[in-house]
């Protein structure tokens, strides 16, 4: 094994240790300084939860990021990988603030695009889209507009299905593994790297997070996390040695569950006049009030984008893009159509 790949596995470790070693310390830091989630009515926990989670992980992975940067051979790499760790820890800071302070939604929205913007600009971009019936379309001009739109979706994706033990969290384990095996598979370090480190801090704070959590993401561990998955998506389709088959449509199978929710929540906010008007309507406020518990919920969402992840992998491997793309559909289509049916019955 490449001495790169060793550094990536020591890295992911000692990432997954700092993890479970903060993250005490993170719980007494977020109560103290009264960063806690209190209940209201858009939230289903009972009491005061430590609330910022997402520091623990966040700042190993941000030290992992900059140091792999100096070691590895390839300086354009390292280069874009250094510059991710700044952008993620702005991230972390603009997500601070709002665990502390609560900001409406317009603040949000114009820290989302900033983000989004920088990245942009220091090269992670959507260069192609997939086309499953032949060669992949070259955006050209569009890669801008499509790059803002890709990652304010994510940024927003991650935030949305965050409002459970355990979810948001699980759901970036599984999708930072598809995402792992694919970034392996095509021999990309940057992809790899940015996958391995997310998914080793994540698996130390589900621990943590799992129903019932001790303490939760927060805004700042959802927008690290989304800028991330964001990144690695990103990254596939830049101009680094081969990866030609980590265009849009991989990350949007992975992501099927939280992507379906924010285009779901779009439409209903649009219906009801205020976009940015938050609810208890998400798919998995659905299924808690058709009767589901917690746990049953997470579980069956970790299934179901396993299941979306499966198919990711397939497009991949496979030289049938067209029928994993026909799999991916019919899949996203039962998603919704069984979130339409529980929201009539839980209606009547």
């Amino acid at each position: 094994m490449p001495n790169i790949y060793l550094l990536i596995i020591l890295e992911a470790i000692a990432i997954h240790l700092l993890t479970h070693l903060l993250i005490p310390f993170n719980i007494k830091l977020s109560n103290h300084f009264k960063i806690v989630a209190l209940p209201n009515e858009r939230r289903i926990h009972k009491g005061s939860i430590p609330e910022a989670g997402g520091l623990s992980f966040a700042l190993p992975i941000i030290l992992a990021q900059a140091t792999f940067a100096l070691f590895t051979a390839d300086k354009q790499m390292g280069h874009m990988l250094l510059q991710l760790s700044g952008v993620g820890l702005l991230a972390v800071l603009f997500g601070l603030w709002d665990d502390r302070y609560e900001s409406q939604a317009r603040y949000k929205i114009v820290w989302q695009i900033a983000l989004a913007a920088i990245m942009y600009f220091i090269g992670y971009r959507v260069s192609y889209l997939t086309n499953p019936l032949g060669q992949d379309f070259v955006l050209g001009w569009l890669s801008f507009p499509v790059t803002m739109l890709w990652f304010l979706v994510v940024l927003n994706a991650i935030n949305l299905i965050d409002g459970m033990d355990g979810l948001a969290c699980g759901i970036t384990i599984i999708v930072s593994l598809i995402l792992l095996i694919v970034g392996i598979k095509e021999q990309n370090q940057l992809v790899t790297a940015i996958s391995a480190f997310l998914l080793a801090g994540n698996l130390a704070f589900l621990r943590y997070n799992f129903y019932p959590a001790r303490i939760f993401l927060g805004e700042t561990g959802a927008m690290f996390i989304a800028l991330n998955i964001a990144a690695i998506s990103t990254a596939g389709s830049s101009q680094f040695k081969g990866i030609t088959s980590m265009t849009l449509m991989i990350p949007l199978s992975v992501m099927a569950i939280p992507l379906l929710d924010v285009v779901l929540a779009v439409f209903r906010r649009i219906k009801f006049g205020n976009i940015f008007k938050a609810d208890k309507a998400h798919i998995h406020h659905t299924m808690l009030a058709f009767g589901f518990s917690q746990k049953t919920i997470s579980i069956i969402v970790y299934i179901i984008t396993t299941l979306f992840g499966l198919i990711a992998i397939g497009f991949s491997l496979s030289s049938k893009k067209l029928l994993f793309s026909v799999l991916l559909g019919l899949l996203a289509m039962m998603v919704i159509v069984a979130y339409i049916v529980m929201r009539q019955e839980q209606n009547k």
